[in-house]
């Protein structure tokens, strides 16, 4: 079996595509399906939280780990430190995520939808505005991948 001599430059590219996905998810997620949601009612508002939140959960840890593994490989591979700049970057939507938006989540999640009210979307409201920190780590991390691609 002839070596792999394109594996760099194919974790190279993962890395980057899938850092460029959890952008444009999060992205959309705070620049249209946030300010959709907060048109509806309170409880309207929290019923469409709800799914949404745990679809994009799926999709976006995916995402941020694929990304992570594969940045992970082309530094490892090419010894390029722009890489683990990248790697570190889509990464820390872990521990943010943990830190941060967890604790907003589980109010949320603990919210029955009949009971929402002006509190729920405060809450809703700091959600959307920690999620843009989700968005800026992952278009960071797509654009230093970017450079790392030169």
């Amino acid at each position: 079996m002839p070596p792999m001599t394109n594996a760099p430059m194919l974790c190279q590219q993962l890395a980057l595509v899938t850092a460029a996905f959890f952008a444009g998810a999060a992205f959309y997620v705070s620049f249209a399906e946030q300010p959709a949601r907060l048109l509806l009612d309170n409880r309207a508002l929290l019923t469409q939280w709800r799914p949404s939140y745990q679809r994009g959960f799926i999709m976006q840890a995916s995402l941020a780990l694929a990304s992570t593994l594969f940045g992970i490989a082309a530094f490892w591979m090419t010894r390029d430190w722009r890489w683990l700049i990248g790697t570190t970057l889509i990464f820390l939507n872990y521990p943010y995520t943990l830190l941060l938006i967890l604790p907003v989540n589980k109010r949320l999640e603990a919210t029955a939808p009949d009971r929402a009210d002006a509190n729920t979307r405060s809450q809703v409201e700091r959600w959307g505005a920690l999620h843009g920190g989700r968005s800026a780590l992952g278009v960071a991390a797509t654009i230093v991948d970017l450079w790392a691609m030169n």
